[in-house]
């Protein structure tokens, strides 16, 4: 099996000197994908961060593997994006299987113009590490190895948090503190919130294997094979010769006699042909579908695993909670600057909670299809099995896991309604598509804060102070294969606002300077609070 890929050292906090509490604006609790990827975020908005995790390493075992693009355009951003995708295996393309023949192949990212692949396949260990590693490069982010919270007091102007170390315990206060800390979090239990949902019977085995093969790049899904009759299979390629597989088992399987190497190999070898490859992680887990009724609690904010799990079909856990932590840390940032107040932060429970419950359902509608519940659910499997290989219709009702998008915030409150009809382009609430701009790419120039993208020079010079821009048409940014006028359907006079996390606040049809700036004070928060005396937006 493989061993953890880095360990960290302790190291003693001046905190843990001081008679009284230290405060700090921010602490992030659990140094995984999600909130090392807050933290970071937080830090290159000039915040102060602490981030407290309780091992002394980043998580052992390939876990998640599968960053989509949405994903890798958030690391992009973060700074680490460049060598995952060098070292991860791109893919775009899937075929799906039932018994010995294919069903159909689909192609997620079939356009040009898009900095960053449809997915990329690579060990979560290594994405942790890379994260790591860019956390200890920003002076303003102190991140904490075997700082383990054991008790959380959530006052109403802010947190306390008790905290145990290897030289004993001392505490600390936070304006907020963001709980990050994983399926079994801690702190959800400290707080006494339990989480509502279902958890399937249904149990699958997970493994990675190392060997030398020669299957195309793509995602291998089988109903009913030859070599798992009755169950279903996953086959994934990873870097460096490692593969994942995933076997469906009975719910009654033991699950601890399944995971040991002499019951692991005969499936593998029935599934792959031959005994020549090694084990190097071996699991067993069952599909869930649970979520907190709601992720803010008071100054205390849960955002993950912690806030929400779905089963790993889909590639919708460690993509989704990566996004939370996008959503939230530009309007943490924002409320911290004076540049939005706290009911801002709201909005992170709306969207992300609206987020969680599109996962959750494409989560199980995938589960019941998989692993039918009756017989009667298994006959209708079954007719739309055999329908899809034959008619194209059909092909749409097979679900091996729908993989992880972008949610749309339709029902936002940060979102201006359309006050035209468009033909084309992202709706409001909508993520931006990507595209090429100049000698670039359109998500390289966003993120920061708030971008109006315009249709013209003329309407560029619409944008209120301290807002970004981004002109397309003769003179501006520059469309060299016409992606720009194609997704956003921009001509002169049209504009978007988008906000920091790349998702549209507002579009206008025939721009004009207090609309843009109606839309902007709405996406800060600042909708319904009055006129600002300075004017500011």
């Amino acid at each position: 099996m493989n061993a953890p890929y880095a360990v960290f050292s302790y190291v003693k906090s001046p905190d843990q000197a001081r008679a009284a509490p230290a405060h700090h604006p921010v602490v992030v609790v659990g140094a995984g994908p999600v909130g090392l990827s807050l933290a970071i975020d937080l830090a290159q908005r000039g915040q102060r961060v602490v981030l407290l995790d309780d091992s002394d390493r980043i998580g052992e075992g390939s876990r998640a593997i599968c960053f989509a693009k949405k994903t890798l355009e958030i690391f992009d951003r973060l700074g680490i994006a460049g060598p995952l995708v060098a070292e991860g295996v791109s893919w775009s393309r899937g075929r799906v299987f039932q018994g010995e023949g294919e069903l159909y192949a689909f192609d997620l990212l079939p356009e040009e113009g898009h900095k960053m692949p449809a997915f990329i396949n690579i060990q979560q260990f290594v994405v942790e590490k890379a994260l790591v590693d860019r956390a200890a490069a920003l002076d303003n982010l102190d991140l904490r190895w075997n700082n383990r919270v054991v008790a959380l007091d959530p006052g109403g102007a802010g947190a306390r948090l008790t905290i145990e170390t290897p030289d004993g315990p001392y505490r600390i206060e936070a304006d907020y503190v963001v709980a990050c800390d994983g399926a079994r979090s801690p702190l959800r239990a400290m707080l006494g919130l339990d989480f509502a949902g279902e958890v399937f019977e249904e149990q699958f085995l997970i493994a990675d294997v190392r060997m030398r093969a020669d299957f195309p790049t793509e995602r291998w899904f089988w109903f009913d094979p030859p070599f798992h009759p009755g169950g279903s299979a996953l086959l994934h390629r990873q870097p460096d010769d490692i593969w994942r597989i995933d076997l469906q088992l009975p719910a009654t399987a033991d699950a601890e006699a399944e995971k040991r190497p002499e019951n692991v190999r005969p499936r593998l070898r029935a599934m792959l042909g031959h005994d020549d490859f090694s084990l190097e992680w071996v699991s067993i887990y069952r599909f869930r579908c649970l979520r907190l009724a709601a992720f803010l609690h008071g100054r205390v904010i849960f955002a993950g695993d912690a806030a929400h799990q779905v089963s790993p079909f889909g590639a919708r856990g460690a993509n989704s909670g990566i996004q939370d932590a996008e959503n939230l840390a530009w309007k943490l940032a924002a409320i911290l600057d004076g540049d939005s107040p706290e009911s801002l932060l709201f909005t992170y429970d709306i969207e992300r909670g609206q987020a969680a419950d599109e996962n959750i359902a494409h989560s199980t509608r995938s589960t019941d299809f998989i692993a039918p519940q009756s017989a009667a659910e298994r006959v209708l499997r079954d007719a739309a099995l055999a329908l899809a290989r034959n008619h194209a219709f059909a092909k749409r009702m097979v679900n091996s896991g729908r993989l992880s998008t972008p949610s749309s915030y339709r029902e936002s409150p940060l979102s201006t309604p359309d006050d035209a009809p468009w033909a084309g382009g992202p709706a409001p609430g909508a993520p931006i598509p990507d595209a090429r701009l100049g000698a670039g790419h359109l998500s390289e120039r966003l993120g920061a804060d708030f971008t109006l993208l315009a249709g013209d020079d003329a309407t560029a010079r619409l944008a209120p102070p301290g807002v970004a821009v981004l002109a397309a048409g003769e003179g501006g940014v520059g469309d060299p294969a016409g992606d720009l006028a194609r997704r956003f359907a921009l001509a002169p006079g049209t504009a978007y606002l988008i906000r920091p996390d790349a998702h549209v606040a507002a579009r206008f049809a025939a721009a004009d300077k207090a609309a843009i700036r109606a839309a902007l004070r709405r996406a800060r928060g600042k909708a319904g609070l009055g006129p600002c005396d300075d004017g500011a937006v």
